[in-house]
């Protein structure tokens, strides 16, 4: 059972495919990951394997002796792959959604619509009201044309609007309270991580990231100044 939480919120600034790996025969071929009402989310597993990724490269700058103190931080916070029950994650990533309430308040009016045998909102609908489609084709640097063949089109979660409230969050749970230097190197991933999702090498999936308590409270720069130092 988790005795510790803490929160990483998404705000997105550019458009972002959040992939599933396929797409929808006639319609997309790369589709966004969705749940049973239509909403987009990013995998937990998924998330949780960008921020190692951001980590790793941030503790690899290090020298050698501060290397090693951070590599086993970040081996407890994150895990080993492959490794004993003693180098097992203490850190349990949940998906990326988007606010719970506004979640269970279309939830509750599409079951509603349902049970009443009047469907007005479909999640469907939910779908198309939070993301467009995008379509792109491979130029030949020749002839300047478009190739045969080479048009591809994503579905892409659009992004935030200006005060936007409606930001993605992923719960962070914790087997133990995270170290200060645990905390310090999730701040430091966290705000490294700031492209996510397919087509991120291509201008989409620009984000900003930032760590908060279990209250909301943004605690992202409480901790960074620890990163670096043994």
């Amino acid at each position: 059972m988790s005795i510790y939480e803490l929160q990483l919120h998404i705000k997105l600034l550019s458009d972002t495919t959040f992939g599933r790996g396929d797409g929808v025969a006639g319609l997309v071929d790369q589709e966004v990951e969705y749940d049973s009402y239509g909403f987009p989310y990013l995998r937990g597993r998924t998330l949780k394997g960008l921020l190692s990724e951001e980590c790793d490269n941030l503790i690899i700058l290090l020298k050698e002796e501060v290397f090693r103190h951070w590599k086993d931080v970040r081996n407890k916070l994150f895990g080993v792959s492959g490794s004993v029950i003693d180098k097992i994650s203490i850190m349990h990533v949940g998906d990326a959604c988007l606010p719970d309430k506004l979640r269970e308040a279309v939830g509750f009016q599409i079951e509603k619509e349902r049970e009443q045998d009047k469907p007005a909102l479909t999640p469907t609908d939910i779908l198309h009201s939070l993301t467009t489609i995008r379509r792109q084709t491979a130029i030949n640097p020749n002839n300047g044309t478009a190739d045969s063949g080479s048009l591809r089109s994503a579905r892409v979660v659009m992004r935030d609007r200006p005060n936007s409230q409606h930001r993605f969050t992923a719960f962070l749970f914790f087997d133990e309270e995270p170290t200060p230097d645990m905390k310090a190197l999730l701040a430091v991933g966290v705000l490294a991580l700031r492209h996510i999702g397919s087509g991120r090498n291509r201008g989409r999936g620009h984000v900003q990231c930032s760590l908060h308590d279990a209250s909301g409270q943004d605690i992202t720069q409480d901790f960074v100044h620890l990163f670096g130092t043994t």
